[in-house]
């Protein structure tokens, strides 16, 4: 059976590297297209709960900042978790530039995602990074870290999109790398399932950018190894558990703007019911 936390050696277990470097600076245009383009109305127009389009652009600012090195956070407070400081910063960060004017917040945004995407451009992919909690990786290698990174900021202008009234972005280059990097929290998703050593889990995608995803239960925890594990004997080459979500309904799943009983209504789903509803708890965001 598996036992794990995922702390074993090794990084395998996350999958194989992505390289998102190249794609910040066409990311930043279409976010400075988008937001040039808004009716002044629509800056007000709630993006996610709680937060204007206005705040999201002001939060993704904060962001690009954040990882210039030009912003500063306070400490945790007493029994606050990691988690909760994080939502709060972010929260104390947009309530302070709510007055910022729409012209300087995209100017600000240009700049210093320029500046961001052009150090990214150059990041080592296999030095050690920030954390990516979601992945149980701390420290994480800089090309999962960047990868991480690169789908929050598509997320944020999908949010600002869909407030504005248009819909995700299709555009399969971007969408392809969100979905792959989202993917790498499967095995952490499954670090409580117990499953025999070589149960595999598939996870398919349909639509623009899709593809398919296969974790693999071994002695020290579920892995998305390309080699993975020998195969449970008497599986037939068949996975113990599959299931099958379009484009749109995978990425909200992943960043909760789909709860997982919604998402399982609307998936396909084949063999272990017990192993696909685990599989659909996944979270790509710290939530």
């Amino acid at each position: 059976m598996v036992a794990q936390p995922n702390d074993r050696p090794g990084l395998s277990w996350v999958g194989p590297p992505i390289d998102a470097r190249p794609l910040f600076e066409p990311e930043l245009e279409a976010l400075l297209g988008l937001l040039r383009a808004l009716r002044p109305g629509q800056w007000s127009e709630t993006a996610v709960p709680g937060w204007t389009v206005h705040d999201v652009a002001a939060h993704v600012l904060g962001d690009y900042r954040a990882r210039l090195g030009r912003r500063e956070f306070g400490a945790l407070a007493p029994g606050e978790t990691l988690e909760a400081f994080i939502h709060r910063a972010n929260q104390e960060w947009v309530d302070r530039h709510r007055d910022m004017d729409r012209a300087s917040l995209v100017d600000a945004l240009e700049e210093a995602g320029t500046e961001l995407a052009r150090r990214f451009a150059h990041a080592d992919l296999d030095a050690p990074s920030l954390g990516v909690s979601w992945a149980g990786v701390d420290p994480a290698p800089m090309w999962l870290d960047c990868a991480r990174e690169f789908t929050e900021y598509w997320t944020h202008r999908q949010q600002i999109r869909h407030a504005a009234g248009l819909g995700t972005d299709p555009e399969p280059g971007a969408l392809s790398m969100v979905l792959d990097t989202f993917m790498r929290a499967l095995p952490h998703t499954l670090r409580d399932t117990a499953a025999p050593a070589g149960t595999r889990v598939e996870l398919t995608v349909t639509g623009p950018g899709g593809g398919t995803w296969t974790v693999t239960a071994g002695p020290e925890g579920w892995s998305l190894a390309e080699d993975g594990w020998s195969l449970a004997e008497g599986s037939g080459g068949r996975p113990a558990a599959a299931v099958e979500l379009d484009t749109e309904t995978a990425w909200r799943l992943c960043t909760r703007g789909v709860q997982p009983a919604a998402a399982l209504a609307l998936a396909r789903i084949d063999g272990d019911r017990r192993l696909a509803e685990a599989a659909c708890r996944i979270v790509s965001i710290v939530y």
